[in-house]
């Protein structure tokens, strides 16, 4: 089963992204680096 998440910028805490991924397969959380629009820069972006 796909879940809808949202991704958090790590430094300045904004949700910029928004994504899915199945529960069953990757139960943990997902931690990715992204682009982030604020900071002007690539940032750990982690599931919320």
């Amino acid at each position: 089963m796909r879940v809808k998440i949202n991704l958090k910028c790590q430094e300045c805490g904004s949700k910029n992204y928004l994504t899915s991924k199945n529960k069953q397969t990757h139960p943990e959380k997902i931690q990715v680096l992204k682009y982030c629009p604020k900071e002007r820069k690539v940032t750990l972006h982690v599931e919320t």
